[in-house]
C-alpha cells in the first residue's frame, strides 16, 4: 500500500514504510513503557525480516505532528492473511470473501506474533489518539483496504476506539495477579489446601528432572543461550504453526538492544540447556512469549512457563504476569480470567452491521465464561 500524508488542521498524519523513518526518541517518550511497543522491538522485527516482504505484514506505521512535533504514533501493518495475530477473524475473512468482497489487504495495527495488552495508540492527548484511528480509516479508504483492526488494545483504547465508529470486541485470556504477595508462600496460602498441595506436588516432580534451572537476563544473556533458545523455538513453531514466526536474526537484534528486558528461564542438565521459556519484562508485568524442549519431562512446561514466572513476579514487585494466548489449564496454576480488547471496522457498512450484531451476542457470551471460569480458579471461596 502506497504511503501518504494527509492533513486536517492542526495535525498532520503520514504513513511511513518502515519504523526506521521515525525517530526512537520521538517514538519512545509516547509509549507507556510497555517492551513489544518500544521502538527497538518493532525495528528487529523489521531488520530480521520476521516482519516486511513475503511476510505478509507489511509496516505501514502512522504518525501524527503538530506544528512539526512528533504528539502521537501507532504501529500498523497492511496484512494479506490473518496469521499471527491471535484475535481470530478468518470466519470474518471467509464469511466477507463468500459474499463477493475482498478481506485482504487489511490494516492491523498491532504487534506482530505478540498477544500481550498494551497501549497501541501512543500519544498523551486522547484527541491525537482519536486522530490516530480516524487515520486508519482513511488510510484503508485510500488503499483499498477492507478496513482497520486493533487488537490487544487497553480498555480505555476500546472506549475512545468506539466513539470514533470502531466496533469494540471483547475475547478473554488467562493472568497471574498478585493480590500483594511478598513470598510464594504467600500465594500459596490464598489457594484451598487441595491445590495448594498439587501445586507443591506438581513442582517438586518438575524440579526432579535431574538439572538446574537459572534465571538469565541483562549481560548473563550470552550467544550460546540463544543457539539453545533457537532450537526450542523451531521445534514449538514447526509443531505449532508449520514455520517459526521469527528469524534467527531477531534474537541476535533484540539480545543487543533489549537484554535488559528479557528474563530466559533455562532448564540445564550437566550444564547443557534441554528446555526454555522466553519472557518480556515491562514496568509492572512480566510477558510470557515463548518455549520450547529437546526433552520431555513430567510438568516441566508448567514450572518454567507458569510457576518460575510467579516467583519472578513476587520476587521483582510485579503486578501481573501474562503467559500469552489460550490455555484454560492455567487455571489451576494461579491464573484468573480477564478480558482481552480489540476494536474492528470495514468499510462495508453491510457487513459492519452484521459484525456489530455478531459482536453484540459474543461480548455476552464472553462475559458470562470469564464469570463461570472464575469460579474454577484454585482460590479460597469467599
Amino acid at each position: 500500500m502506497p504511503t501518504f500524508t494527509v492533513m486536517t488542521a492542526p495535525l498532520t498524519l503520514t504513513t511511513h514504510s518502515s519504523i526506521a523513518d521515525i525517530p526512537a526518541p520521538d517514538w519512545d517518550a509516547l509509549g507507556d513503557g510497555n517492551p513489544f511497543t518500544t521502538h527497538r522491538f518493532l525495528r528487529a522485527l523489521e531488520d530480521s525480516g520476521s516482519v516486511g516482504r513475503g511476510t505478509g505484514w507489511q509496516p505501514l506505521h502512522l504518525s501524527v505532528e503538530r506544528d512539526g512535533q512528533i504528539v502521537g504514533v501507532t504501529p500498523v501493518y497492511a496484512k494479506s492473511h490473518s496469521q499471527g495475530e491471535y484475535i481470530f477473524d478468518h470466519a470474518w475473512a471467509d464469511a466477507f470473501m463468500r459474499a463477493g468482497g475482498n478481506y485482504y489487504p487489511k490494516l492491523q495495527c498491532a504487534v506482530p506474533f505478540t498477544p500481550a495488552t498494551g497501549a497501541r495508540l501512543l500519544a498523551h492527548d486522547p484527541t491525537v489518539k482519536q486522530a490516530l484511528l480516524a487515520g486508519m480509516m482513511q488510510v484503508a479508504d485510500r488503499g483499498g483496504a477492507s478496513g482497520a483492526h486493533v487488537t490487544f488494545c487497553t480498555p480505555e483504547e476500546a472506549v475512545l476506539g468506539k466513539e470514533v465508529g470502531f466496533l469494540p470486541r471483547v475475547t478473554q485470556q488467562f493472568h497471574w495477579l498478585n493480590k500483594g504477595y511478598h513470598t510464594y508462600g504467600d500465594f500459596l496460602a490464598a489457594l484451598s489446601s487441595r491445590k495448594r498441595k498439587a501445586i507443591r506436588k506438581e513442582r517438586e516432580r518438575a524440579q526432579g528432572f535431574g538439572g538446574q534451572i537459572r534465571h538469565l537476563t541483562g549481560d548473563d544473556l550470552r550467544p550460546e543461550h540463544w543457539d539453545a533458545f533457537w532450537a526450542f523455538y523451531q521445534d514449538t513453531g514447526s509443531r505449532k504453526w508449520g514455520r517459526p514466526y521469527l528469524t534467527r536474526d531477531f534474537f541476535d537484534r533484540i539480545h543487543e538492544t533489549m537484554r535488559n528486558d528479557i528474563l530466559l528461564v533455562l532448564a540445564e542438565e550437566d550444564g547443557f540447556p534441554i528446555a526454555g521459556a522466553l519472557n518480556l519484562i515491562g514496568v509492572d508485568t512480566l510477558y510470557g512469549r515463548y518455549w520450547g524442549c529437546l526433552e520431555n519431562h513430567a510438568f516441566l512446561h508448567f514450572e518454567l512457563c507458569y510457576h518460575q514466572a510467579i516467583d519472578y513476579a513476587i520476587d521483582h514487585g510485579l503486578a501481573r504476569v501474562e503467559a500469552g494466548a489460550q490455555g484454560e489449564h492455567k487455571l489451576a496454576r494461579g491464573y484468573e480470567p480477564v478480558a482481552i480488547h480489540s476494536l474492528h471496522w470495514v468499510q462495508d457498512e453491510g457487513f459492519q452491521r452484521a459484525l456489530e450484531n455478531y459482536l453484540d451476542q459474543e461480548r455476552a457470551a464472553i462475559g458470562q465464561e470469564i464469570e463461570a471460569l472464575a469460579d474454577w480458579t484454585p482460590f479460597k471461596k469467599g
